[in-house]
């Protein structure tokens, strides 16, 4: 199978098992572009000229970065869209939140970066399930 090919891999998963995957997806995604990129969306202007820098590409690309994340690949993952592919910047933003934001902080403020780390990491290694859109193109 070709990466591009693996990468649209819904996964071979049971009814049962793929529904699993789209309340996951729903609710993991949906929660991170609603609560989390489209209040940074809002916030733009605001956040613009603060936003850290945690892998040095300065706070506005940051911002953008996050955004892109939080509410473009979050919307693939709802969708089942590429859904292995758009894990990957939601799990290095949520690795850069936990790790490198809130490195010095106590445990509670790295809490919801690893909660959501987890869904994301699952639905990189199983893939979107039967009921997505990568699904959908598998089949043709």
């Amino acid at each position: 199978m070709s990466v591009i090919r693996k990468l649209f891999d819904p996964g071979q998963h049971s009814g049962a098992a793929s529904f699993g995957l789209l309340l996951l997806r729903l609710a993991a995604g949906g929660m991170m572009a609603y609560g989390h990129g489209w209040q940074k969306v809002q916030k733009y202007s605001d956040l613009v000229d603060r936003f850290p820098d945690p892998i040095g590409v300065g706070g506005p690309n940051s911002l953008l970065l996050a955004i892109g994340a939080e509410v473009g690949a979050a919307t693939l993952i709802v969708l089942g869209l590429g859904t292995r592919l758009a894990a990957v910047p939601l799990i290095v933003t949520m690795v850069v939140a936990a790790f490198v934001i809130h490195a010095d902080d106590p445990f509670a403020k790295k809490e919801f970066a690893l909660i959501y780390l987890a869904p994301f990491l699952a639905l990189l290694f199983t893939g979107a399930g039967r009921f997505s859109v990568d699904a959908l193109l598998q089949r043709r």
